[in-house]
C-alpha cells in the first residue's frame, strides 16, 4: 500500500529538516515523506575511556532522533476543536524498512484504506483515526509507531525522541495524519539519522574507504612518475608536464574527497568549503583528462610540435565542459537533492553527456588521421604506441557502454533504494577506470633515455600537416622533385665535362700548330 504514498527521495546529509513542509493527501490520509537512508544495526563496543561522556554514548549506537519536530496547525482548526477534550488532533511518526512498506495501510484487510474507517474497525484490526499497520507478533521489527497529539486549542504540538536501530535495512520516515480537520498543518525542525560508525549515509559509507584506498594509489602512482621524471629530467618532452598535472589534481581531489566524507561522518552535515574545493577539483581533472586525451590523440608533441589552428576549438570545448561539469558537481553536492526535480537534473546532465559524446568522436577521428601519417610515414616505434593506445581507448569506451547500461539497468530495478549496500560501486568504477587509463598513459609515454624515438621531430618530415596537403601527394611531389634535380645536375655535369675536354683538345691542336 504505501509504494503509491510518494515520490522516492535522498537527501546529501544525514540531517533532514524540514521548514514549513506541508502534507499531501494519499487515498484518506494526509502524509509527508520525512526522509529515507540505510542504516546499519546497533553494535556493542568497548568504551575507551579517553572518550568523552557524548562520543561513550554515541558508540556505536544507530539511532533517528527528532529534534523539536514542530506540528503547526491553522488557528481556525484549533478553534473547532472541543475545549473539554484535553486530545483535539493526532500526528503520527512511522519509521519502516522498505521490504515492510506493505505492512501500512489496509491491503491485508483488502481495502485501499490507509487509514482505520468505522467498518475497519469493528473487527478490532485497527483504531479509528489512526494509520493501518499490520502489526505480526511472530515478525518483530516491523514498522516503529510514534504518536503525538495536539493539546486542547494549542495551535503546535512538538515531538522529541530518540529511537535506537537495531536491524540493518533502507528505512523510510513519514509523518501522517488521519483527521481532515488538520488538513492544512505544517511541519518544521529536523531530524538525524546516525550509523554505528557515524553519520555518514549507510550508502555512502563505503565511498570513503574507497577514496582513502584511491589518495594512496594516486601517491603511489605519482611517486614512481616522480621518480623516472627525475632521473630523466634532461630527457622530458612537453607531454610529461601535461601528465604530472594529471596526476597531481586527481591525488588531490581523491584526498579532498575523503576528507569530506570523513568530515561529514563527523558532523552529520557536509562542509561547505571543502565540498566546493572538492566538486570544483573534480570538475578540473575531469576536464583536464579529457583535453590530454585528445591533444595525444592529435599527435601533439610525437607528429605535430603545435595544435595550429584547432588550439582554440580545443580550449572551447574544455572550458565549456568545465562549466557543465561543475554545475552538475555543485547541484548533486553541495544542494539538497530534494530540491531538485528530476528534470532539472537531467537538463545539467545532458549537456555533460553530449560534451563527453564530443569528445569521443573528436578523439578517435584524430586518432585515425594520426595512425594514417604514421603509417605513410613509415614510423614503426610510433606507429606501435599509438596501436596500443588506440587498444587501450577502445576498451575504455566499450567498459564504459557496459557500465552505462548496468547502471540504467540498477537505477530501473531498484527504484526503493533496497540494494543500497551495492549503490557505492557505481560511482567508484569511473573513478577506478579513469585512475587506470592514466596508468596506462604513463607507461605508454613514460620518461626515458631515448624519448625521441616518440617525440616530435623536424628531421623525420613531422611538420606536413595532412590538413593543408595530402599525404599521399606530398610524397608524389617530393620525389618528383628530387628527381628533377638530380636530373638537372647531370645534364649540368656532363655539360660541364664536355666543355673542359673540349678545351683541352683545342690546346693540343693548338700546340701541334
Amino acid at each position: 500500500m504505501m509504494t503509491n504514498l510518494g515520490k522516492v527521495t535522498h537527501v546529501g546529509a544525514s540531517i533532514h529538516e524540514y521548514k514549513n513542509e506541508t502534507f499531501i493527501r494519499r487515498a484518506n490520509s494526509f502524509f509527508f515523506h520525512g526522509g529515507s537512508e540505510g542504516l546499519y544495526a546497533s553494535r556493542v563496543t568497548s568504551v575507551n575511556d579517553t572518550q568523552t561522556s557524548e562520543e561513550k554514548s554515541l558508540n556505536g549506537k544507530s539511532f533517528i532522533r527528532f529534534d523539536s519536530i514542530t506540528f503547526r496547525r491553522t488557528k481556525g482548526s484549533a478553534e473547532k476543536m472541543n475545549e473539554m477534550q484535553q486530545r483535539t488532533g493526532l500526528v503520527e511518526a512511522i519509521i519502516v524498512k522498505v521490504r515492510d512498506r506493505m505492512k501500512i495501510g489496509g491491503s491485508y484487510l483488502n481495502s485501499d484504506a490507509i487509514c482505520c474507517t468505522p467498518q475497519l474497525a469493528k473487527d478490532g484490526s485497527c483504531k479509528v483515526g489512526e494509520v493501518i499497520i499490520h502489526d505480526n507478533p511472530d515478525t518483530p521489527g516491523g514498522p516503529i509507531r510514534m504518536q503525538k497529539f495536539f493539546e486542547g486549542k494549542n495551535e503546535e504540538a512538538t515531538m522529541v525522541l530518540n529511537v535506537d536501530i537495531n536491524s540493518t535495512g533502507m528505512y523510510y520516515l513519514y509523518f501522517m495524519f488521519c483527521d481532515p480537520a488538520l488538513k492544512d498543518t505544517t511541519i518544521s525542525g529536523r531530524t538525524v539519522w546516525r550509523n554505528p560508525d557515524g553519520y555518514l549515509p549507510g550508502k555512502m559509507t563505503p565511498l570513503m574507504t574507497f577514496y582513502g584506498l584511491m589518495s594512496l594509489a594516486y601517491l603511489f602512482l605519482g611517486l614512481i612518475w616522480f621518480l623516472r621524471f627525475v632521473q630523466y629530467w634532461k630527457d622530458i618532452i612537453q607531454l610529461h608536464y601535461h601528465i604530472t598535472a594529471v596526476i597531481g589534481l586527481g591525488m588531490c581531489e581523491m584526498a579532498l574527497w575523503y576528507f569530506e566524507y570523513a568530515n561529514f561522518n563527523s558532523t552529520g552535515s557536509r562542509p561547505m568549503v571543502i565540498t566546493l574545493w572538492a566538486t570544483t577539483f573534480t570538475a578540473v581533472k575531469k576536464t583536464v583528462s579529457r583535453l590530454l586525451i585528445l591533444v595525444v590523440s592529435m599527435g601533439y608533441g610525437i607528429v605535430r610540435p603545435t595544435l595550429g589552428g584547432i588550439t582554440s576549438r580545443v580550449l572551447l570545448l574544455g572550458v565549456t565542459y568545465f562549466v557543465a561539469s561543475e554545475a552538475l558537481e555543485l547541484v548533486e553536492h553541495l544542494g539538497n537533492i530534494n530540491d531538485f526535480s528530476g528534470k532539472v537534473r537531467l537538463f545539467l546532465v545532458l549537456p555533460v553527456a553530449l560534451l563527453d559524446a564530443c569528445f569521443i568522436l573528436w578523439i578517435f577521428s584524430s586518432l585515425s588521421k594520426t595512425l594514417e601519417k604514421l603509417q605513410i610515414r613509415r614510423s614503426v616505434a610510433k606507429l606501435e604506441l599509438y596501436r596500443k593506445f588506440t587498444n587501450s581507448l577502445a576498451v575504455t569506451v566499450l567498459l564504459s557502454v557496459i557500465w552505462i547500461g548496468y547502471e540504467l539497468y540498477f537505477n530501473a530495478s531498484d527504484p526503493l533504494s533496497e540494494l543500497w549496500r551495492r549503490a557505492w560501486i557505481i560511482p567508484a568504477f569511473w573513478t577506478l577506470l579513469a585512475y587506470v587509463l592514466l596508468a596506462v598513459i604513463c607507461v605508454l609515454w613514460a620518461p626515458s633515455q631515448n624519448p625521441t624515438r616518440y617525440a616530435y621531430s623536424e628531421e623525420t618530415g613531422d611538420d606536413l600537416d595532412e590538413e593543408a596537403i595530402t599525404l599521399t601527394g606530398s610524397a608524389v611531389k617530393v620525389s618528383g622533385d628530387l628527381a628533377t634535380v638530380l636530373e638537372r645536375k647531370e645534364r649540368k655535369t656532363s655539360l660541364a665535362a664536355d666543355h673542359v675536354f673540349g678545351l683541352v683538345e683545342d690546346r693540343e691542336e693548338d700546340k701541334r700548330e
